[in-house]
């Protein structure tokens, strides 16, 4: 298979698509939140995954969409990357943002989102083609990585913060930004394929590791369901079909057709909406520690982007 193109210019649709998914994912960090009120972190994944997971398989279905097969090369090469979406993009990310936030506030969980395309900077360079490190993006991958430090705190990257649980959730949403930066070069590596099946087949993926591992962990998630307040039903519904089912479809339709530096660019809204988010509707407080942080992370990224990133046609 050829190697893919790099991105051409994204266009209104894929801008347009870019500001939703900003809103929706932020508006996951508060859900989570409201989520841990009647389930553990574990089955808080697998739930939104499986809900998601269902919603995609019938949408590929109605749709004549139909799963990528096994036999040829190609296809196995399609579940592979499927395989990598599953784990960097759902499995491994919801289950670190869930059981961090047990620890921290639904607006430090978003705002570490805004790392995700600092991270993807130095694996573009070396993993997709087209999207090489420049002195201007290596300019605002260091502003941006200095606002990292004052978020996470010097004392959590060293492991020094006064509390060693707080330490870990600190560094548990930071491992998620790094899962979601491989989940989107995965994404834009796979060979081509439909949409809806790819994102149904690693959907169905996560959803076969996460149910057996929140059982094991926390319990039969059916059991569970039965003792839920409705708030925190209401809310891993919401979990799985907006910010996953919809979400996920989304990603896929822009990380393939602009790429995941574009796709990156989600990450300037999604610290804004989700702090937002939770001071309105949680009541949460922001630290100027954490307003610093997301200004020089931001900040470093509009440097990082400004030489190629267009605007909406």
């Amino acid at each position: 298979m050829p190697e893919p193109r790099p991105p051409s210019s994204p266009g209104l649709l894929n801008w347009s698509l870019l500001t939703f998914l900003g809103v929706i994912w932020g508006g996951s960090f508060p859900a989570v939140s409201v989520a841990l009120g009647g389930f553990g972190p574990v089955t808080i994944a697998a739930l939104r995954i499986t809900i998601a997971a269902v919603v995609l398989l019938a949408l590929a279905w109605a749709s004549g969409h139909r799963l990528p097969g096994i036999r040829g090369q190609v296809q196995r090469k399609i579940w592979l990357h499927a395989l990598g979406m599953a784990l960097f993009t759902n499995a491994l990310p919801f289950v670190a943002l869930s059981w961090g936030q047990q620890y921290v506030t639904s607006g430090f969980a978003g705002i570490t989102m805004a790392v995700v395309p600092l991270v993807i900077l130095p694996l573009t360079h070396f993993l997709v083609p087209g999207e090489q490190m420049t002195p201007r993006k290596g300019v605002g991958f260091v502003i941006g990585f200095v606002g990292v430090v004052i978020l996470i705190g010097p004392d959590t990257l060293l492991l020094r913060a006064t509390s060693s649980t707080e330490t870990l959730a600190r560094l548990a949403c930071l491992g998620a930004t790094v899962c979601y930066a491989l989940g989107s070069i995965v994404t834009r590596l796979s060979p081509p394929v439909s949409q809806i099946s790819f994102s149904a087949a690693a959907l169905s993926i996560a959803a076969v590791i996460m149910l057996p591992l929140a059982w094991v962990a926390e319990g039969t998630p059916m059991a569970v369901l039965s003792t839920a307040p409705t708030d925190a039903l209401l809310a891993v519904a919401y979990l799985g079909l907006i910010p996953t089912a919809l979400a996920t479809v989304i990603l896929v339709r822009i990380v393939r057709s602009a790429g995941p530096s574009f796709m990156g660019l989600v990450n300037y809204q999604v610290p804004i909406w989700a702090a937002i988010m939770g001071v309105v509707f949680l009541s949460e407080t922001l630290p100027t520690q954490f307003i610093t942080a997301l200004a020089l992370i931001l900040g470093g990224l509009a440097i990082s982007q400004r030489a190629r990133t267009p605007r909406p046609a």
